[in-house]
């Protein structure tokens, strides 16, 4: 049976082993079915080091060190002409070693940290953001509700931003 969405999962050999690729696109697919995305959309994830992350997020967000995720959304004018039909909704990349690193730090399963996280990239993918308190609110709802239909705990989830005595407007 075909999956009704194009996840492509991607993982750096040298953490093949440590990454839960089952279910990291059980999380994709199940938000792409909640949110209604329309069948054959495609996305895809990559798990790779902190220097490819790095650099992404110097070039792309202007902040020169890694981060645990980053999603870029797809641009259609970017797509090559044999993907124009089929929707595109853009890439995720995910830092291994810098979750690693955090998930020890917090003593939490860094396998269930990496769900969070393709959670997390998928939800920015389908419009969701955590630039003001409101979005926040929306999008960490979001993340608690899919953490539960998968089974995993909320703890794996950071504390809210404080937005409080900052200009939402930013």
């Amino acid at each position: 049976m075909n999956e009704p969405y194009a996840v492509c999962m991607r993982v750096d050999d040298e953490f093949a082993a440590s990454v839960p690729t089952c279910r990291m696109r059980a999380a994709v697919l199940h938000l792409l079915e909640a949110y209604d995305v329309a069948q054959g959309t495609g996305l895809t994830l990559l798990v790779t080091d902190d220097e490819a992350v790095q650099k992404l997020n110097a070039r792309y967000r202007g902040v020169d060190s890694p981060t645990d995720v980053l999603s870029f959304p797809a641009d259609d004018d970017d797509l090559p002409p044999d993907l124009e039909e089929a929707p595109y909704l853009g890439d995720i990349l995910v830092s291994y070693p810098y979750t690693a690193r955090h998930a020890q730090q917090d003593r939490l399963p860094v396998e269930d940290v990496l769900v969070l996280l393709a959670i997390h990239g998928t939800l920015h993918l389908l419009g969701f953001d955590h630039d003001n308190a409101e979005n926040q609110a929306a999008m960490w709802e979001a993340q608690a509700n899919a953490l539960q239909a998968l089974g995993i705990s909320a703890q794996v989830m950071p504390a809210p931003y404080d937005y409080s005595g900052e200009d939402d407007e930013s």
